[in-house]
């Protein structure tokens, strides 16, 4: 085929595609009317998975797994929102690895609303301000977000998703490398990338910042001044990127959580987490944790946080593989219910792609 009958072939895809795409679009706002009808969340974690799942198994190539996730994630976007005005608070501010996470999980064509803190993240979904939250619960290198945890301890919101999304840090500045003096960095940055740092720049003055947008904020009006930031951010204040991927660990990932009301039916490779609080004696955890070996559910995590009620007083944050809708699952929390002196499930939710 010439140039122009290629370009003609692919004029008569693109309307075959736009027309098929409505026609999909008016399918799922039927289905968008069945669901609101019933009192059904709009947004289903379960069918995105196997939505996802089904068209990477479908494709022969050359289109990779990924770009057709990508593809598809916003086509469900856009549906998502001619079903219904969602919008998802998040913590922010504006261009941080949250932001750029919720995206990564809603698409581009939602209402995304910045928050100060993580609890007003949790107050926001909580009043019906916001149908979801997307907060940070902990990264690969510096660990669990303890304010997150805390939140759970009297919130009725459960966790309906998650996403697990690899960390890049990048060098930016309008200034050359070898002129810049100084270095905005966030201190969560700072510590995923502090080798770097010591090694590249151990003249530079650090100065340490509220978020990563804020360093590119503050990087973007100083002269041979520079920012550790995301791309996200470094695209919003027009900050060349000098340098990418400079993290410590090449495998540094932050897990984020998404915070809804309802939580979705099992996929087959889910999680659940619980939130428990033990009797102080001899023995207490191990017994409360033998009910996951009695059924043998594999534990992901364990993290213990002061109850901020009584001195001493302890609640811990258990993960384990599986749906509180399996059997195997509900017989463990029915046990673990007998062992403690609180079980509070957190949510059920598909493990992250």
């Amino acid at each position: 085929m010439t140039l122009p009958e290629h370009r003609q072939a692919i004029d008569q895809l693109d309307a075959q595609i736009v027309k098929l795409l409505n026609e999909r679009t008016r399918h799922v706002l039927v289905i968008g009317e069945i669901k609101l009808k019933v009192g059904e969340e709009v947004y289903a974690p379960h069918r995105e998975r196997a939505v996802l799942n089904r068209i990477c198994r479908l494709s022969p190539g050359p289109l990779t797994a990924e770009s057709l996730r990508a593809i598809y994630r916003e086509i469900m976007s856009a549906s998502l929102a001619l079903e219904k005005s969602l919008t998802v608070a998040y913590f922010g501010p504006e261009s941080t690895f949250t932001h750029q996470a919720a995206i990564r999980k809603f698409g581009a064509s939602l209402r995304y609303v910045a928050q100060r803190t993580i609890a007003d993240v949790f107050a926001e979904v909580s009043r019906h301000r916001a149908d979801y939250g997307v907060v940070p619960i902990e990264n690969s290198t510096e660990g669990v977000v303890t304010h997150t945890l805390d939140m759970f301890v009297d919130s009725d919101l459960k966790i309906v998703s998650q996403i697990v999304m690899p960390i890049q840090h990048c060098l930016c500045s309008r200034t050359a490398r070898e002129r810049i003096e100084k270095l905005y960095v966030h201190p969560q940055t700072l510590a995923q990338c502090r080798a770097w740092v010591q090694k590249h720049f151990s003249h530079a003055e650090i100065i340490e910042t509220s978020s990563n947008a804020r360093s590119a904020e503050l990087a973007a009006r100083e002269p041979r001044a520079a920012a550790i930031t995301g791309h996200l951010a470094a695209e919003k204040y027009r900050l060349p990127v000098l340098e990418q991927d400079i993290q410590d660990n090449a495998g540094n990932a932050t897990r984020f959580l998404v915070l809804g009301r309802q939580c979705s039916p099992p996929t087959g490779q889910d999680r659940t987490s619980l939130m428990i609080s033990i009797t102080d004696r001899v023995g207490a955890l191990h017994q409360a944790l033998a009910c996951f070996r009695r059924f043998r559910i594999n534990l992901t995590k364990i993290e213990s946080r002061p109850s901020k009620r009584k001195a001493w007083e302890y609640f811990f944050f258990v993960d384990c593989d599986g749906h509180t809708h399996e059997a195997k699952v509900a017989n463990a929390i029915r046990r673990l219910e007998e062992q403690c002196n609180f079980v509070k499930v957190l949510g059920s939710y598909p493990q992250a792609e």
